[in-house]
């Protein structure tokens, strides 16, 4: 039995998609199962609640072998370390409890990196994997750069004023990886009951392409111009403390943009291994080009 956490989410629901083609026997957490397909609902045991609940994932967690752990935003959260490891607390007791035999988590770049600790959300998320780790049970940590979809957040401006905003340097070449690519090297995890031990996996997308890249990819693929601007840590913090961000959790964010602007996501070399096959052109006709022309279709047809 798997076990899915955020099973409605961007990964989760990609993921329990492959699990199910594989006719493994699934278990998802779900704080709304009405947000759940119905083909999830009826092929997959579905346990209704929040995996951050101690008696709902030790209910989850009873008679599985592997559980696929993502810990969702929490916005109103009172720190990043309250958001990650707090919210992992009771999950971590559970494994013990109920002998889970591996774990497939999803972290961040930056293990390592003398900026990680300054990081914001990475360094919540590398707190998180060592307290999972501390139960000795068998992990792979899927370590994350900055995912494509991402961008599909910024489809309305990219529409209407086309750019797209974020306060990294636009000529900085990083990795960015496609959800899709996530979901599919955790099932492979997920699907594999042959390992043992512990250890990061990155996932890194094909390639290292830097912001000013994405803007021409974009330009093509829409068929119009789109520019990408950065702009201050300041101001990017301020955006999501308007949006109902508690404060240290905007600030977060703007301390993990610090450090991926620094370089961050750089820690890691490049390998066959490491890189998966979804590209970035790939991805904007696939995903956002559907998203801007829907919102441009939603317009014309109220």
């Amino acid at each position: 039995m798997i076990v899915v956490t955020a099973p409605t989410g961007l990964i989760g629901r990609q993921l329990i998609q492959i699990l199910l083609r594989a006719d493994a026997p699934i278990r998802v957490i779900a704080r709304d199962p009405s947000h759940l397909s119905d083909e999830v609902r009826s092929r997959a045991e579905v346990i209704n609640g929040s995996h951050g609940d101690a008696g709902v994932v030790s209910r989850a967690f009873d008679g599985a072998d592997a559980v696929f752990w993502l810990v969702p935003p929490d916005p109103k959260a009172d720190s990043v370390m309250a958001a990650y490891v707090d919210f992992t607390r009771p999950a971590v007791a559970a494994l013990d409890e109920h002998g889970i035999k591996r774990v497939v988590s999803i972290t961040a770049l930056g293990r390592g990196s003398p900026l990680a600790g300054r990081a914001g959300y990475v360094a919540g998320s590398l707190a998180m994997d060592d307290l999972i780790a501390g139960t000795g049970v068998a992990l792979r940590s899927l370590a994350m750069p900055s995912f494509m979809d991402n961008i599909a957040r910024q489809a309305g401006t990219i529409r209407d004023h086309g750019k797209f905003f974020l306060p990294i340097a636009g000529d900085l070449k990083l990795p960015s990886v496609a959800t899709r690519d996530i979901a599919a090297v955790a099932a492979r995890w997920l699907l594999d009951d042959s390992w043992t031990g512990q250890s990061e996996v990155p996932v890194l997308g094909p390639e290292d392409i830097s912001f000013n890249d994405m803007a021409e990819v974009l330009s093509d693929v829409l068929g119009k111009p789109v520019m990408y601007e950065q702009i201050r840590l300041d101001a990017y913090n301020a955006r999501f403390v308007q949006f109902g961000m508690t404060a240290a959790m905007a600030r977060g964010m703007a301390d993990m943009a610090w450090a991926k602007d620094q370089g961050l996501d750089l820690t890691v070399l490049r390998t066959a291994e490491n890189s998966t096959p979804t590209s970035f052109r790939q991805w904007c006709e696939d995903t956002l080009k559907p998203a801007v022309l829907g919102q441009v279709n939603q317009r014309i047809h109220p």
